[in-house]
């Protein structure tokens, strides 16, 4: 039988089979990697010789290395998907992973930009006064993040085929290769006219959307970069990543009436319970209000 690492080859190389995003694949890589090194420092065990208190051990290592709840999630759960596909291969009989129980992590909510802030910033990009070599295609990233609430990874993966400009419908592929329909506005379709009239790709074929300096497709870590730049430069708050204007989106529609449900599908979120954290951050919003305004608060 092969050992760990010979194993958690075999499951990273079912992942790349199953087109998992990089950035997926990267996560699993890395969190089984350090799963691997914990047990390995003295000899090399099976993946049958690991059970449920080798876990919680690991676990509790990770927890003297100071790792916040969130964070030991994530691992665990790298950890039973990988024993969850040793199980279906037949290679053990239990998923011991699921055995162990998972680390609570302290209920947060996400810090969430108002209208009149997020309209800043946008605006300030749409204002073109820092020089940057591409602002009609910075200002369509803004547009999209903000105008359909796109998670960083739907952005960089449109293409032009996913677009009707007569209907302003965009096809955006999410989490698990889901596809949804998801509706931008006028001020989306003029940002993205714009661009694509200077949209210049390293060879006429190329259909991806937005492109790098190169004529690339442009990464996730480069729409990082741009929307920290800008958020830097005109709020001076560099904390303002992509997922913060998802954020914004999401909060401000809940906001102005739309149904919690409808924003379940715009977001592409598989459960209910994930979308409803915006209640609370909408509710939060309104006792603020009300401790300012009320006479009696």
């Amino acid at each position: 039988m092969p050992d760990l690492d010979g194993q958690i080859e075999r499951f990273l190389g079912e992942l790349r089979r199953q087109n998992v995003s990089a950035h997926t694949l990267r996560n699993y890589a890395s969190d089984l990697g350090q799963f691997m090194e914990y047990f390995t420092i003295r000899v090399k065990p099976t993946v049958e010789e690991i059970d449920a208190l080798a876990v919680r051990e690991w676990l509790g290592h990770l927890y003297s290395q100071r790792l916040t709840a969130v964070s030991m999630r994530r691992k665990l759960a790298a950890v039973r998907s990988f024993f969850k596909f040793l199980l279906r291969e037949g290679v053990v009989g239990t998923n011991v992973a699921r055995l162990v129980r998972t680390p609570k992590a302290p209920k947060s909510l996400p810090a969430v930009m108002t209208a009149e802030q997020t309209n800043t910033l946008v605006e300030g990009v749409a204002a073109d006064k820092l020089e940057r070599p591409y602002p009609a295609r910075d200002l369509a990233i803004f547009e999209l993040l903000y105008g359909c609430g796109l998670r960083v990874s739907e952005l960089v993966g449109l293409n032009l085929d996913d677009f009707d400009f007569a209907e302003r419908w965009v096809r955006v592929r999410g989490k698990g290769r889901k596809e949804r329909q998801v509706p931008f506005g006028s001020k989306a379709a003029q940002a993205l006219e714009r661009y694509l009239v200077q949209r210049s790709p390293a060879r006429r074929e190329e259909r991806v959307l937005f492109l790098n300096h190169r004529g690339g497709r442009l990464t996730d870590r480069g729409a990082r970069g741009i929307v920290k730049f800008y958020a830097r430069m005109i709020t001076g708050d560099s904390s303002i990543h992509p997922h913060s204007l998802r954020h914004a989106y999401a909060t401000h529609l809940l906001s102005d009436g739309a149904d919690l449900r409808a924003i379940q599908e715009l977001l592409g979120h598989a459960q209910l319970s994930t979308t409803q954290k915006y209640t609370q951050v909408a509710l939060n919003d309104l006792l603020a209000v009300y401790d300012k305004a009320h006479p009696k608060a």
